[in-house]
């Protein structure tokens, strides 16, 4: 009898432990509304959480949200669910105040997980400013001036102290202006090059010999380039907000360059990365990705009962403006927006798709796309709403201008 009622008294407990300690299924699903609510796209906010221990249960959690560990405490509680929750907030301390960076090759590549066979996710120009938020396996988390959060090779980014960083901002730069060319070791074009450049790589000027700026790369290495093909920094960047004229004339200087998945450079553009350089390169921060430029500027009206009107599109369209498709118009109710274009006037844009190449909106027109034409989903005013959120001047950003505190 005494056997009996221990046996039942300890079943009674497991039933018990089983009722007030949480399975990972719970936990988990805590976590993803948490995740969802504070980091919902992974290309602007870091959220990754590590269960270390489940008896009882310990949460590590990585995050750029600044309360994103007290939310998930709370919600715990609410849920019945005891856990510990052992913070990390990005920038890492680990980084020991070498929290800001500056790239220093042509183009980096920047990848969505810190691997070389990861999908990639966009590129950072030579002498753009990035904040620094942890590193893994050789590679740096940055998050770029256009609010990007992706994985850079550590060879590429020039890691620096707050000191530092506004030192980089404060020196005398130039910006290459010509689309592809070299930087070289001697005041020579004959001379070995020191690496290649392209249009809109920032470096240091430490002098001028003959027809050549001597520069300083970020990482301290030292370089001439042809005094024509670049422009002095503050000149650059202090010029007046682009008309549609400017906009136009950047972006047919890049028909032919070849498509690439992730690419902002003139080594290969994808769609909205094609966008955004027309726009810097006139001085202007764009967000990286359509479905994120879709969502600023001013409402170009092209719709007619919540449907876009081919006619009116035409009639109320201006150069300069962006175009936003979606492939999936026709098969789902709230379709995505999956690629970008800048309208030319007439009927006619240009954009990444294959190559740089302008097509037309009209029927009958040589240059007609019917597939894009049929799956135009929205249009923004750019140029009237410079200095809005999203739509920066390179001069007015945060990442390329001295704090002052």
């Amino acid at each position: 009898m005494r056997y009996a009622l221990l046996i039942a008294l300890f079943f009674d407990s497991l039933r018990l432990s089983a009722q007030t300690l949480p399975d990972s299924a719970s936990v988990w699903t805590v976590i993803s509304e948490v995740k969802k609510e504070l980091a919902p796209d992974r290309r602007t906010a870091y959220f990754k959480v590590n269960i270390k221990s489940q008896s009882p249960f310990v949460i590590e959690l990585e995050s750029t949200q600044a309360n994103a560990a007290e939310i998930l405490k709370k919600r715990f509680m609410t849920q019945s669910i005891s856990a510990t929750v052992l913070e990390s907030l990005l920038p890492s301390n680990a980084l020991q105040g070498k929290v800001y960076g500056v790239a220093t090759l042509s183009v980096c590549n920047s990848r969505f997980e810190p691997d070389h066979t990861a999908e990639m996710a966009t590129q950072v120009l030579l002498g753009t400013p990035v904040e620094i938020l942890k590193k893994e396996r050789g590679y740096y988390l940055v998050r770029t001036p256009d609010n990007y959060i992706s994985w850079t090779d550590d060879a590429g980014i020039e890691a620096m102290t707050s000191e530092e960083f506004t030192e980089w901002q404060s020196a005398d730069r130039v910006v290459y202006t010509s689309q592809y060319g070299h930087a070289f070791s001697k005041p020579s074009g004959n001379s070995s090059p020191v690496s290649d450049v392209v249009a809109g790589n920032i470096l240091k000027v430490l002098g001028r010999k003959k027809k050549y700026y001597r520069v300083s790369y970020p990482d301290q290495r030292i370089a001439y380039i042809p005094v024509k093909d670049a422009a002095k920094y503050n000149n650059w960047v202090s010029r007046p907000n682009p008309q549609a004229f400017n906009i136009l004339n950047t972006a047919t200087s890049l028909i032919g360059i070849p498509y690439l998945w992730g690419g902002t450079s003139v080594k290969g553009f994808d769609c909205s990365g094609f966008t955004k350089t027309c726009y810097y390169l006139n001085g202007i921060i764009l967000a990286r990705d359509a479905s994120q430029q879709v969502l600023s500027g001013e409402q170009v009206d092209i719709f007619e009962s919540d449907t876009v009107n081919l006619t009116k599109a035409l009639k109320n369209l201006k150069a300069g403006d962006l175009l936003f498709f979606a492939a999936g118009k026709h098969k789902v109710d709230k379709p995505r927006v999956t690629h970008t274009a800048i309208y030319m006037g007439e009927g006619k844009f240009i954009q990444a798709a294959g190559l740089v190449r302008i097509n037309s909106l009209v029927s009958g027109d040589p240059d007609y796309d019917e597939f894009q034409t049929r799956t135009l989903v929205n249009a923004k005013r750019i140029l009237t709403s410079i200095g809005k959120p999203a739509i920066t001047r390179v001069d007015e950003h945060p990442f390329y201008s001295v704090r002052k505190d």
